[in-house]
Parts: C-alpha cells; structure tokens; sequence
C-alpha cells in the first residue's frame, strides 16, 4: 500500500514504551515473521538455541537473540525466504530441581506423587515459564515464526531422540556399562564431564602406611579422600621403580578393614609424585578403575547415591561422607595408620546444577561412543565444507576438545526428560531396545533413566525440521542452517554434539557459520551472580530505555568473541540516540508537506548537501552491509551512529532548511525527495537493530508496503555519489566547524555577527567556496564575508589556517580588546601561581617518597596540565597586543 497525506502526529518526545506496546502485534497478526517456502527466493536459516524453562530470561540471551534477529531482519529484507525457528529446552537437571523445590515448599517430593503425577506437575511448569518467555521474546522484538516454535519433549523431537539412540544403538556406538562418572549426591544423578565446574580448594593430603602382610614393613600412600581407603582393593608402584621392585606381588593388610590386597607394577604410577606408591580404590576414582581392570581388582563400592556411607564402609555405615572422613582420620590417628596431613590446595569438581561436591562413583550407565563420532567432525573441519568459527581462534577450543573427548554418559536418574527406549525382561533380564514398546509389554520394565538433556538439543537443527522424515518440506528446505548464534561457554556442551550428531545423521554440517559471543559482567568486570547480587534483568532496562536503546547497545558493546559489560549510562545514551533520531524525524516529515512516495524524485538540479548526504548514505550502505556480512556489529552501528547523528541530524537537516524556507519550489522538492528517501532508507538499515521506533517512522514516512520489517534493504548506488560535493562539503564543514571554535574560545555568540575573510589557495578553492557561499552566510553568520585569493591577515585579528584556505577574523569592535587582555593577564598570573605551587610540592622529597604512586602522578599531571595552559594563555596575550 501506498502512505499519502498522513498527518505528523509524532508526539514531540520519543516515548519507547508506547511505541513498543503497538507494533509486535503487528508484525505477528501480519505474518511478516513467517517463512513463506516462496521457492523464487533463497532460504536462510537460524534456529534459535533454545533457552531452559527453567525461568525468564537473562541479559545473556537478550544478547544473543538480539545478535540473531539483527541477521534474521536484515536477511528477510534483502529477499531470503528467512526462517529463525523458535523453540524451548526441558532442561532436564535443571527443571527438575526447580520442581522439586516447589514441592518441597509445599511439603511434598517426587516420590509422594509417583511418576506420573510429578510430570504432570513438570508439564505444569513449562508452560507457565514457556509464557514467560514468550512474553520476553515480544518485549525484544524477536523477529520469530511462531507456526514453527518447537520443545525438546514435543512428540516429533521425542521421534528423532529415539530413531538416534536406537540407530546408534544398532552400530554398537551406544551401550551400557559399569563406568566411573561423575555423580552428584544432591540430585543423585550422573553428570557428563562437561557439567562439572572446578573450584580451587584448599583440603589435605593423607599419608599413611599400610602393613606389609608378612610383617617385614609398611608401604607409604596418601589420599585427598582418606574415606575411600575403605574400598582400596591393591597398591600400585611403577614396575621400574628400584625403591618398590621387590615388593611387587607381595600384599599389605588393609588398615581398619583388614583386607589383604595386592602391590602392583602399573606404568600409570609416577615414580616423582609423593612416595611413589598409590593406593588403588577401581569404584571411586577413575584412574583407580583403569588401573583396578589391568589387573582383575576387586571393586568394592563404600558409600550410596546420597554420598552416604554404606554397609561395605562397617562400622561408618550411615555416615555422610564429609563426616566419616573427619572420623576415619580420627581413628586412623590413633591406631598410628595416618602419620601426616599435608595442607594441598587442589581442583574439586563441584556440580554445575546443584554446586555439590562431585563424587567419582561406580555406576551402571548408558555410554555413547564419541571415537567414531568425533573422526568425523574433525574430518568435516579439514574439508571445505568445514565449519566457519567467527571469531576462528575458537575452533581450535573446539578441535582440542573433540580430539581429546571421552565416551559420553547419556543418561541421567531423573524422571524429567526423554525417557530410555530400552527394556529388561521381567524374568530373563533380555535387553531390548527399540523405537517402539515390545509387544508383550506387560513382560518388560523400561530403564528407569532418562537421556541427558543435550542428547535432545545436539539434534537440534534438524529434529526440528521434520527429521527423521528426511522427506520433510521444512527439512528439504531450510537444512543446513545458515549461522549460530552462542556463546563460547556452551562449545563443548552443544556446538561440538550438534556437528558431530548432524555429521552422523544427515551428512551435512548442521550450520555454516558459529558466531560466538562472550558473558554479560557488571561494569566492573565480574559475572553476574546472585550471591554478588549484580545481575540485570532485560525486562527491567526495556522497562526504563526501551528495547531499542538495550538491543543496540548490546548489539554494539563488544567485538564478536568478547565479554559485554553492561553500563545503565551507555544504555541511557543509545536511549539518547533514540530521542535524536525520533526529533529528526518530526522535523523531516513537518517539512514534507503533503509529498507522496510516487511524488518523490530525487533526478533534479540537487544542492552540494543533497549531492553529500546521497554520497555518504550510500557510502553508510556498502560499509554497514559488508560488516553485517562479517558479523561485525560493532562496526555497523559505530557507522550507523555517526551518520545518522552527524551526516543527517547535525549537518544536512540543517542545510537543507535553506532550500525548503525559501521559494524556489523545484528546489524545495528536490530537497524534500532527498530527505524523504534517505530518510526512508537510513531507517531500513537501522531497522535491524532497533525495529520499533524504526518501524514507528517509517509508518509516518511517505511509503509503498505493509511494514519496514519487509521493506527491501537498500543497496549500493554508485551513480549516487559525487566526489565533488564530498570535496565542497568537507571544505565548508572545516571552515564552519573552525569560525564556531574561535567564536566559542573568544566568548562571542553565534547571534552576534562576525567580519569574515577567506583566502582560497588558489581559483579552484575560491569557486569551491563560491558554491558554498550560502551555507558559509547561513552557519558562520558573518556581517561581511569576503571570499577571494591573495588576501592578507587585518592587523589584530585571529587566524586559522586550514586545507586551501585561511580564515581571517578581525577582532576590533568583535571584543574590548584591552579588558580582553586584562582578563587574560589575570589568568596568567592564577596559572603563574598553580605551577608554582605544584612545583615546589613535587620538589619536596618527603612528599614524593611517602606519597602513593598514583598521587604523585596525579600531581605531575597537573604540572603539565598548568604549563600548557600558561604557554597558551601568554601566546594570546602576545598575539592581541600585536
């Protein structure tokens, strides 16, 4: 459609909250987010990494949502069939723990409801905080398809989990195991390597000796963990070590427990570190468990799920692990077993859910097979179909981590998630696995596990899209993705399962590119936590500046890779930025009249601002739209910015008043077609980054379409642009900008008017001004201005010396000279003195000596500072006295 007439009815002052309440609405009812399957355009496709139902959403994800609806826009207007697909995570640790908490509060737990009830329950809460975020989503402007949204439980995802483990299954590239993992007692369930955080602790070392069982001696171990000892089923020394040689294949009599357990060569040992012997406990360490199955050891299990001790733990059976390790040393102690402890700050590995202290543990688990899987993501980042990492110091993070991967645990002991398509025969104990129940279903139990929650999120890209059904529309169109948008601290968690699982099951890279982006810390630099109580809430800076003034400000706070500190003052400035632009605006579209978008035409006799501003819009065009193309926002709205608040708010709205006030009418339509269509097009590359108030001017703006959200994104014009009127325009701006400084330094207003002379190097600078002869009367406000070559300085007047040019301003009769003089031989002598006095404190040695670093800085700072000002002040006082 086309806007004619429409009354400017923008209120005076830009109000964010009413402008972002009407157009989400909007865009949604007008479909304008949806991906159309229009085969005469190029899909693109984002998926969005889905955030947890766990609750709202945080700065973090404004961020990075904000970083992809700007591609997602820019894209949709430069004519892709663009898809940014929306969905939610089950998250499963992590909303179980929250469920359960809400249970506790009310005095229930998991188990009073059984099963299925506390499902219902979890069910209960994702879609509470499913409206949530949603809620958010619209907040931010987030340009999603809705009719695709996805979850990680709906019925198609659950159809993808299973045909993978099962398919994975069948290759022998899944399987079930008793392993050491990574268990956490809080939540008494399993963690895979990547969910353990490692904290700096400061614990003990424990040496002791155990009894050699022939009487001839002891044998020296230590342990951080003395409470483990209880399982120690063998000793192991290095085969070459010549202390321990001759004991190898002896036994030693296990304190307190009174097991006989064997000494062992294993080359594992290092023959350096403590006494070179280690005890050996195959179902509480992992190194211990390798070792235990070289040589047939025994593994003898010492404490449950819960971290408490168990009946192989005798009489510590029923004891928290913490408080029997203060026992056992106790006891240990006494009996002369433990004759030092070593004060050893070490890694403890701590839960990344629940911040309990991660148990080693022997458990009965689900495995994947990474080998396999990880040759082929290597291999895909050696070819040229590799994945792009931007910035691309990350895929090394990424390839140290896959080359060195371990087997991954899959499954967790939670009822929240995707439950294991495995079943066990209620009397032969037969294994089943498969993507349906079996038959005579009422003879089997299903495992009890579910999978952990990244098995369902590194299928992401295509489970989405209608996989396993390869026949899929939405799978044959739009996958491969195009970009990821993440943050570095999910690499190894997501990026790399997704590539690996996309490389397995569809033969293709799930994504072309991986941006990366950092943390959002305070302005100090620290990350955000509850216990520093320093975090923000989006919600809470879209509520006080608006989404614009938070998204661009995200968007351009940081280059691609680095942390984000948030400052509430660089949010109030892009706020700022908001208001130029809204005031710019009522002026440009006051000064329309009544111009239609068929009335606009831009071919007429055009002046120098009108030849400038086209040049340095489509200047702003080709650089904004190349640094998109690299991702690189930072830039984009650094240029942005500058055009927008210098080029067309400071310089050419202001330029362009000396046509549309006076009465050549030609003239005065060129310059409103000029300002409408720039002013049109700035707000399509802005649109991205700020699409309310961008969306809210355009509606005003003589225009053919429905929305800017579809608008088509300007492209470069070359025959647009004109050196010349760059060349004019950028002499004049150094003259007008030079008159403004002196007038300023000298304290004369800008309403006062001025003798100006201008002496041009040569005939092609004099017509150079001649042309700019209007806007020099206009800006500079002289009472007489004399333009012409070989002119020479007036006595007493100020000079500046410019590129062509000089600028002579007499100063007689524009300041009383004497009292001029007088004020500044009074300045002179207020300097004279600061120098003095800061001289003589910094000659003063006990000053100097005791005073803080920083303060004698400070104080020779100002010396500077003082000098310079004096040399300037004398050199004025020189020049006005002639």
């Amino acid at each position: 459609m086309e806007k004619e007439n429409q009354e400017v009815s923008m209120p005076t002052k830009y109000n964010p909250q009413d402008t972002e309440a009407k157009w989400y609405p909007y865009w949604v009812n007008g479909k304008f987010f949806e991906a159309t399957g229009d085969e005469n355009k190029k899909p693109y496709t984002i998926v969005i990494p889905p955030p947890n139902v766990t609750g709202r959403l945080h700065l973090g994800h404004a961020w990075d949502t904000t970083l992809q609806d700007i591609i997602a826009r820019v894209k949709r207007m430069q004519g892709y069939d663009m898809l940014w697909l929306p969905g939610m995570d089950h998250a499963g640790i992590a909303t179980q723990a929250k469920v359960e908490g809400k249970l506790r509060e009310e005095g229930q737990n998991r188990h009073d409801l059984g099963r299925e009830k506390f499902l219902e329950k979890s069910w209960e809460w994702k879609e509470e905080y499913a409206d949530f975020i949603r809620q958010q989503w619209s907040k931010l402007g987030l340009s999603l398809d809705y009719s695709r949204e996805r979850f990680t439980l709906d019925d198609g995802l659950s159809d993808a989990v299973r045909e993978v483990f099962v398919r994975l299954y069948e290759e022998g590239l899944i399987y079930r195991g008793q392993y050491i993992i990574n268990w956490d007692p809080s939540t008494k369930t399993a963690l895979s390597d990547i969910e353990v955080v490692y904290k700096e602790v400061t614990g003990a070392f424990y040496h002791m000796k155990y009894p050699l069982v022939d009487g001839s001696g002891h044998i020296e171990v230590a342990t951080t963990r003395p409470e483990t000892m209880l399982g120690d089923t063998g000793v192991a020394v290095h085969p070459d070590d010549e202390r321990y040689q001759h004991l190898i294949g002896k036994k030693v009599k296990l304190p307190i427990v009174g097991r006989e357990i064997e000494i062992v060569g294993d080359d594992y040992v290092d023959m350096e570190f403590g006494s070179g012997a280690v005890k050996i406990t195959p179902a509480h360490d992992p190194n211990d468990f390798e070792i235990g199955n070289r040589h047939g050891f025994e593994r003898v299990l010492v404490m449950d799920e819960s971290g408490t001790m168990n009946e192989n733990a005798g009489k510590y059976q029923g004891m928290d692990r913490f408080e029997c390790r203060k026992q056992i040393v106790k006891d240990l102690q006494e009996d002369g077993t433990l004759f030092e402890i070593e004060e050893h700050v070490h890694q403890v590995g701590h839960s990344e859910r629940s911040d309990a202290v991660v148990e080693p543990y022997l458990s009965t688990q689900w495995f994947v097979k990474m080998g396999p899987l990880a040759d082929e993501a290597i291999r895909l980042q050696k070819s040229d179909e590799k994945v792009n990492f931007v910035p691309d110091r990350f895929e090394k993070t990424y390839l140290h981590w896959i080359e060195n991967i371990r087997d991954w645990c899959i499954s967790r002991q939670l009822w929240w998630g995707h439950r294991i398509p495995a079943w066990y025969h209620k009397e032969t104990g037969e294994l089943y696995v498969g993507r349906e129940e079996p038959e005579d279903i009422e003879n089997w139990e299903q495992d009890e596990d579910v999978l952990d929650t990244w098995f369902s999120s590194a299928l992401w890209p295509f489970s989405t899209m209608g996989w396993p059904d390869e026949d899929a529309a939405d799978f044959q169109r739009y996958y491969s993705t195009d970009v990821l948008v993440t943050g570095y601290d999910i690499i190894y968690f997501w990026v790399a399962r997704m590539i690996f699982q996309g490389m397995h099951f569809t033969n293709e890279r799930p994504f072309k590119d991986v941006l990366i982006h950092g943390l959002v810390r305070d302005a100090e630099g620290r990350k955000m936590s509850k216990s520093l109580g320093n975090g923000v809430d989006p919600m809470d800076v879209i509520d006080q500046y608006g989404a614009d003034a938070l998204r661009f400000f995200l968007a351009t706070g940081s280059s691609p890779g680095n942390d984000l500190r948030f400052h509430w003052e660089k949010v109030e400035a892009m706020w700022n930025f908001g208001n130029k632009i809204w005031n710019a605006s009522r002026f440009a579209l006051m000064n329309l009249g009544d111009l239609t978008y068929d009335q606009i035409d831009i071919s007429g006799e055009k002046t120098i601002a009108d030849k400038w501003i086209l040049t340095r819009f489509d200047e702003t065009v080709e650089r904004v739209t190349d640094f998109i193309e690299r991702y690189e926002f930072g830039e984009v709205g650094r240029h942005l910015y500058n055009f927008i608040w210098d080029d067309f708010c400071d310089w050419y709205i202001e330029m362009a008043k000396l046509p549309l006030n006076g009465d050549d009418e030609e003239a005065k339509h060129t310059t409103r077609s000029v300002m409408a269509y720039v002013l049109d097009r700035t707000m399509r590359l802005l649109h991205p980054f700020m699409p309310f108030i961008t969306e809210e001017i355009w509606q005003h703006l003589p225009h053919s379409g429905e929305s800017i959200s579809v608008a088509q994104w300007p492209e470069v014009q070359h025959r647009m642009r004109s050196e010349e009127a760059v060349a004019d325009m950028e002499l004049l701006q150094e003259i007008i900008r030079s008159v403004r400084h002196t007038r300023a330094e000298l304290d004369v207003a800008m309403s006062k008017q001025i003798t100006l002379q201008v002496n041009a190097n040569d005939e092609n600078v004099l017509a150079r001004l001649e042309r700019g002869r209007a806007y020099l009367e206009r800006f500079c406000n002289p009472g007489e201005l004399t333009l012409a070559t070989g002119l020479q300085a007036p006595e007493k007047s100020q000079v500046s010396v410019l590129s062509g040019v000089e600028l002579y301003l007499p100063l007689e009769g524009l300041l009383d000279l004497d009292a001029e003089i007088e004020r500044l031989e009074g300045e002179l002598k207020r300097l004279d003195g600061e120098v003095t006095r800061v001289q003589k404190k910094l000659a003063n040695e006990g000053f100097v000596s005791k005073a803080p670093a920083h303060v004698v800085d400070e104080e020779r700072a100002k010396e500077k500072d003082y000098i310079e000002q004096r040399e300037k002040v004398q050199a004025r006082i020189d020049e006005l006295k002639g």
